[in-house]
């Protein structure tokens, strides 16, 4: 089984920002396969399905941003699942809008969420897609708890739609083919 997690807060005052960036994508990638995100466990919102014919788990920590790892560590461990079978997906600042890098492993850099994921698991072998939303001129919490342009919109949506074909190719078909088409 594929653990796909969607970082960001919980609440309708964060629904919005740069920083639920995680939670949008995993919106779009639970529509397009119709999973429903709405079981509470494991300090997160889940559903469980399938993509292209595998079984997966869509996971949205309800832990806010800075303690994700504590759902993540819960989850991988309940289902003694592999990491090599568990995808976090986040917002960058070091990304501008509209772009996507996905790694195999790595650092947290500056990500609190992903830093407490890392911490967690114990490792930096797990996989992540990134999705950029620009470098701040402004405060970073301001920046990343604020909403994004009209203009940024558009950009996002293009990214979104990358990571969710994204995830689908690393889970069909690993992701070295989706590093190979999106990096």
């Amino acid at each position: 089984m594929y653990i796909i997690v969607g970082l960001g807060n919980p609440g309708g005052e964060y629904e919005k920002t740069r920083h639920n960036t995680g939670y949008m994508f995993l919106d779009r990638l639970a529509s397009k396969y119709n999973i429903s995100v709405t079981k509470e466990k494991f300090k997160a919102k889940v559903g469980d399905g399938h993509i292209e014919g595998k079984k997966v788990l869509l996971v949205k920590p309800e832990t806010y941003m800075n303690n994700s790892g504590e759902s993540v560590i819960e989850i991988v461990n309940f289902y003694k699942e592999d990491l090599d079978n568990v995808l976090i997906v986040y917002d960058d600042i070091d990304l501008p809008v509209g772009k996507i890098r996905i790694r195999e492993s790595g650092s947290a850099g500056t990500h609190n969420g992903m830093k407490s994921v890392l911490a967690h698991l114990g490792s930096k072998k797990v996989k992540r897609i990134r999705i950029g939303i620009g470098k701040p001129n402004i405060d970073l919490i301001n920046y990343v708890l604020g909403n994004f342009t009209k203009e940024e919109i558009k950009e996002l949506d293009v990214a979104i739609d990358n990571a969710v074909d994204a995830a689908s190719i690393i889970v069909s078909s690993g992701i070295n083919k989706a590093m190979e088409k999106y990096n």
